[in-house]
């Protein structure tokens, strides 16, 4: 796709994309907005009271033993991890749009599970089923947005999705912050039953959008593809020059690699650097601690004993949203992957080092807890506005077409397995029944901040503003990261290239025979 053509028409001709778009990204507001609520929950003495032991040590009289409290947490993030996985199979069979209305059914049955039930048993079960689903939400929208959106928008269609999580862990955080006030079970009931409003939404939405068309191309409905990708663009889009591209991008990786399976993943050269940066790029989210601070950041404040955990929470969450609010705004422009990526995973290591320390030399003290608080909002703004947006849209832009479901969904399950990890570890550093190291648990992330850092700086690929199809011809012509950037494509696969020059080279040398046996 030429990008001069791109740079003629606007947002506002690109308006039925931004539609879908914004649609498809409200996936994302679901996952926030449970990571908000169930952190809350955790600090509530009605959820206690049902889930939870009384302990007359604790601020609140009330503790939640680190098993019960790590399996809450942490099987939400495993069920994601088992549907993203499986988005390969799940795309196989079925498009985005209807693995969409799966997910949105799971969210429905699993909600209404855990507002219920009274037992541990139950809520775990609607833990699993709400993972299950999310994964879904969180792959096929993702997948829905980078095969959709031209190219120039794609950085802002994933810095929607990133923004929705943080907006919906807000609202999630805000409601907790009055719900903790009810006396009686409606404390954790209500924040639940605002789950299922945005599932609702989606459901309904995605009747009036049309299905992936690189999804279909990829199919071989090449029909129904330009049909799809008509109704997403401009009447003054080149739409069948954008088909042609998808045709030759396709042929070319037939030619490389012809079958679709998770070991095609690695069977060749080519796929298998695809999958490695892919796959680490996605994941070095956890790398960075996020999930430390998204899944226990109430409980945290809360044990630390630093002023109102519920509002210092909100505060928190607050500026995160406000961070991705601008990255929306300004990745378009200045949405460089590996100088953004690079900066995060500085700013996000430094801030937990120096909490780690300040926690160390005066734990427990007034000011160390607004220290606490202030280094949080440093890492939040790092985490929201340079590494997530750009983790999510480098493991999905990075892929092959052809296996683009495979790939990613094996790099979000992955990067869902160490957000599990986490939440399932993070009880044993923090919970004063445990290790009860509180900040200094920030010592370990600041390393895994800086070994990320050096990965990104030799290894992950420049493709600002490089359209799906483009990037595919860099790869295939083996080029080094530092070169992305400045690379300038010709449109030709070097795989097709090759194999034009093979079978001129075979025809030659069997003419050449022919010659021979007729003399």
């Amino acid at each position: 796709m030429s990008t001069d053509q791109e740079k003629v028409l606007g947002l506002r001709d690109h308006w039925k994309a931004m539609i879908a778009m914004t649609l498809v990204s409200l996936s994302s507001f679901q996952y926030g907005l449970d990571f908000g609520i169930i952190g809350g929950l955790q600090a509530m003495v009605p959820f206690l009271e049902v889930f939870g032991t009384k302990d007359p040590s604790t601020p609140l009289g009330y503790n939640i033993p680190s098993d019960r409290q790590q399996l809450i947490a942490s099987l939400m993030v495993l069920g994601a991890f088992v549907s993203s996985a499986s988005a390969g199979f799940t795309a196989k069979y079925v498009g985005r749009k209807l693995s969409l209305w799966i997910a949105c059914v799971g969210v429905f049955v699993s909600t209404a599970l855990m507002q219920a039930t009274t037992d541990i048993g139950g809520l775990y079960a609607g833990r699993l089923i709400l993972g299950l689903a999310n994964g879904l939400l969180m792959t096929h929208s993702q997948l829905y947005i980078q095969e959709s959106v031209p190219s120039r928008y794609r950085g802002l269609g994933i810095s929607f999705l990133t923004y929705w999580v943080s907006f919906g862990s807000l609202i999630g955080t805000i409601v907790d912050n009055f719900a903790e006030k009810i006396p009686n079970r409606n404390a954790y009931i209500i924040p639940l039953g605002i789950v299922h409003i945005v599932p609702g939404i989606l459901a309904i939405g995605l009747f009036f959008i049309p299905e992936s068309p690189r999804w279909l191309a990829a199919r071989g409905n090449f029909e129904k593809a330009e049909w799809a990708l008509r109704r997403l663009r401009p009447e003054a889009w080149p739409v069948a020059q954008e088909m042609e591209d998808m045709r030759t991008t396709l042929e070319a990786e037939a030619r490389l690699q012809s079958s679709v399976g998770y070991m095609d993943l690695v069977r060749n050269p080519i796929d298998r650097r695809r999958t490695s940066i892919a796959v680490l790029a996605l994941t070095c989210q956890a790398a960075s601690g996020a999930m430390f601070v998204i899944s226990y950041g109430t409980y945290f404040f809360e044990m630390a004993n630093v002023g109102n955990a519920f509002e210092n929470a909100c505060i928190l969450t607050g500026v995160g949203v406000a961070a991705l609010l601008a990255t929306a705004f300004l990745i378009t422009k200045f949405g460089r992957r590996r100088v953004n990526m690079l900066l995060g995973f500085t700013l996000c290591g430094i801030s937990q080092l120096v909490m780690a320390i300040i926690y160390t030399i005066h734990p427990n003290t007034e000011s160390s807890g607004k220290a606490l608080v202030g280094l949080s909002v440093i890492y939040i703004m790092a985490y929201n506005a340079m590494v997530a947006p750009y983790a999510w849209l480098s493991g999905g832009e990075l892929s092959s077409q052809r296996l683009r479901s495979h790939t990613f969904g094996l790099a979000t399950g992955v990067g869902f397995f160490f957000a599990w990890l986490t939440t399932f570890t993070a009880p044993y550093f923090i919970n004063p029944d445990s290790l009860n190291w509180g900040p200094k648990y920030g010592y370990i992330w600041t390393g895994s901040c800086a070994i990320t850092a050096v990965w990104i700086y030799f290894y992950l690929p420049e493709v600002k503003d490089r359209t799906l199809e483009e990037i595919d011809e860099m790869f295939e012509a083996r080029l080094p990261a530092r070169k992305f950037r400045a690379y300038h494509c010709t449109g030709t696969h070097p795989v097709l290239a090759e194999k034009d020059q093979t079978e001129y080279i075979e025809e030659r040398a069997g003419n050449g025979k022919n010659g021979e046996a007729k003399v």
